[in-house]
């Protein structure tokens, strides 16, 4: 077996150790390295994708782009133990939008948002107040900002550390958690927020200085000044905001730290997995497995666990 067909070997299996059977990925990606083997290349480059992705004619332009992309997964992967290998950039076939890459939060960023946060004019103190709650709750429960937004203060168990998350994404409601530490910083400020706002004027938990209930674009765009003023975002022309985090990826960042933390301690990650995937609300935890791939540590560990496990003649 090549170098090449023993490491796609060992990517299907990470996949499919994950909780995804993919079939016929791992059939059209085999296909791929036949081409290459045939090429006489022993590592990706990016002519060589291109040129076997749009290989079929009389086809749709979404086909060559989805075995490109396949391609890509594959690419990103061994690019963490063969820096040979060149990734396919996004968009290279002009196809669809491509998935952004996630930033991943490190504690150190996220304690310095929500300090800036506290520094926000604020005549009450309740905008900065409420952002840099607003911040912690999302880096501590992985919640989606329009989740954290659409809470209400019934939905809040302030004794029991649970959040209900009504009729989201896909139509699901679902029972949160929250740790003791998020726990008392919620009702740290719901008190502080009922005592800065006597006549609030909604029924939700995070509100503005104006009483009201914090607006998505408002939020993106604080978020977007605080993220800047910490060096997370540059500065374009003047006053724009250049591209950077995004609130979305405090979600990423909870979700793949937590894999990083089971791998590290050892466990059957394919099992614990669909925890992880009812806890953040997903409709498949197929959709969950796709943060192994923001950070190349999960993509290694992954890597020596499914090698690991082939080794001890487990099954896949």
């Amino acid at each position: 077996m090549s170098a090449l067909h023993d490491a796609l070997r060992q990517y299907i299996a990470v996949r499919r150790a994950l909780g995804t059977q993919y079939k016929e990925p791992a059939r059209t990606l085999g296909y791929f390295v036949d081409f290459l083997e045939r090429e006489g290349a022993d590592f990706i480059t990016t002519e060589l994708a291109v040129r076997w992705a749009t290989e079929p004619a009389l086809v749709q332009s979404a086909t060559w782009d989805r075995r490109l992309t396949m391609v890509r997964g594959f690419a990103e992967w061994l690019s963490v133990t063969d820096a040979r290998t060149m990734i396919p950039p996004l968009r290279i076939l002009g196809a669809r939008r491509q998935r952004k890459r996630p930033h991943i939060f490190t504690q150190q960023e996220v304690k310095q948002l929500m300090a800036e946060a506290t520094q926000l004019p604020s005549p009450r103190g309740l905008r900065a107040l409420t952002y840099e709650t607003l911040i912690g709750l999302l880096a501590t429960t992985g919640l989606r900002p329009g989740e954290a937004l659409s809470l209400d203060k019934p939905d809040v168990d302030l004794y029991g550390g649970i959040l209900t998350i009504r009729e989201t994404k896909f139509g699901k409601s679902r029972f949160v958690p929250v740790d003791e530490t998020t726990r008392a910083a919620l009702a740290c400020y719901a008190q502080r927020r009922d005592t800065l706002c006597l006549r609030c004027q909604t029924a939700a938990f995070l509100i503005s200085e104006n009483g009201l209930r914090l607006q998505g674009c408002s939020v993106r765009r604080t978020f977007a000044k605080i993220s800047r003023a910490i060096g997370l975002r540059p500065a374009i022309g003047g006053r724009r905001l250049g591209r950077g985090p995004r609130l979305q990826d405090f979600r990423h960042s909870f979700a793949t730290l937590r894999l990083l933390e089971w791998y590290r301690a050892g466990l059957d990650v394919q099992r614990e997995l669909p925890k992880l995937t009812t806890y953040l609300g997903h409709s498949d935890v197929a959709h969950t497995y796709w943060y192994i791939e923001a950070l190349p540590e999960l993509l290694l560990l992954a890597t020596d666990r499914a090698t690991m496990h082939s080794q001890s003649g487990g099954e896949r």
